[in-house]
């Protein structure tokens, strides 16, 4: 990591607070076998605890590596899952295949939610024209959405999530934006968009977190942070199971994914997300430095795969060429340009910081 992140700040030696704050975390999230073995037990006697019930869990699955080793977990518990998978028309067909192979093999239901495309293509075009840096938050925000419906449409409480700090701790708070903030996505939408959101899965910061304190949105459990989780240990796993196929990036099961994150953050606003994954995996003990150092030194994306994906999303978007040049240079713009319901989180941070004073 370097100063693309804003806020990053050294020590004395050198080390940078990602790093600092890493090695208080990462060493609680070191198993024994026999800890691992009892985690997931764990985890198993308290999801199957009812077997009069159709479906233990819901797992949502891109076909990325983190939701399929979670399938594949619970594959090996033996849960009854439902899979959810949330088409938003960027899928990649690695993708599809991954999801096909595990669901077949798995036994698994397998509930496809497809976004109303016109509508979600107006929104993605909003957020390119807004300037913003958190694009991806559009799918984010209805994937929850969708899994919180689904999950009370079916009556589960369990939620496996693919979350985990192994391989996604460190993230710049900059180069990204809350999720929930579903104030900023219809200020933006109204400001850029020609469409009224009404297909558009919602759910605000209120709903989410009271739903999450008080359990009404379903438990969530990270099984990826009750074992000693390897990125690339975990795809060799997959493959022979499954015969999972890497895409090539994380998250990157998506093309228009990977076009965001291997082209417009780092050429609108000089952010690498592969600084952050790949640091992550030093951390974590699956690559050495040097190795990370050499991979960031290629280009993100190579030039016939650009030409080609370029000419597909803008094509998919309605953008002509002209068009989205001028959307690369216009400057870059904070989510908080635009209305948000970030007050409410100053307010709370404000009362407990008060609180604790007293």
């Amino acid at each position: 990591m370097d100063t693309s992140d804003p806020d990053i700040n050294f020590n004395s030696e050198g080390v940078c607070n990602h790093c600092i704050e890493a090695k208080d975390i990462l060493p609680r999230l070191k198993f024994t076998s026999k800890e691992e073995e009892q985690n997931l037990q764990g985890i198993k006697n308290l999801v199957s605890s009812d077997p009069n019930t159709k479906y233990d869990c819901v797992i949502g699955l891109s076909g990325g590596v983190d939701s399929s080793y979670v399938a594949l977990i619970a594959h090996r518990l033996n849960l009854k899952a439902l899979c959810v998978h949330f088409d938003n028309g960027w899928n990649s067909e690695i993708a599809v295949s991954n999801i096909k192979k595990i669901v077949d093999k798995c036994g698994f239901d397998l509930a496809t939610y497809v976004i109303d495309w016109p509508e979600f293509k107006d929104l993605q075009r909003s957020f390119f024209k807004a300037s913003v840096v958190d694009i991806e938050m559009l799918s984010d925000h209805a994937i929850m959405a969708t899994m919180f419906k689904l999950r009370k449409q079916h009556g589960i409480k369990y939620i496996l999530s693919g979350t985990n700090y192994a391989t996604e701790h460190g993230m710049p708070v900059r180069w990204i934006w809350r999720k929930q903030d579903l104030v900023n996505i219809r200020d933006i939408q109204n400001k850029f968009g020609s469409k009224k959101i009404s297909q558009f899965p919602t759910m605000n910061s209120i709903k989410y977190i009271l739903a999450k304190k008080l359990g009404l949105g379903g438990v969530y459990l990270e099984p990826l942070n009750k074992i000693n989780y390897s990125k690339e240990l975990a795809m060799a796993e997959l493959n022979k199971e499954f015969g999972w196929q890497y895409y090539g990036g994380k998250h990157f099961e998506s093309t228009f994914t990977k076009f965001y994150q291997a082209f417009y953050l780092p050429e609108k606003f000089g952010y690498d997300k592969r600084k952050v994954h790949l640091s992550a995996q030093i951390r974590n003990g699956e690559i050495s430095r040097e190795k990370a150092l050499e991979e960031t030194k290629n280009p993100a994306y190579k030039q016939l795969e650009l030409t080609i994906d370029k000419e597909f999303v803008l094509k998919k978007l309605g953008f002509s060429s002209k068009e989205f040049e001028e959307i690369m240079d216009n400057p870059p713009k904070a989510h908080l340009d635009y209305k948000s319901d970030e007050w409410l989180f100053n307010v709370n941070r404000l009362l407990r910081k008060l609180l604790k004073k007293k």
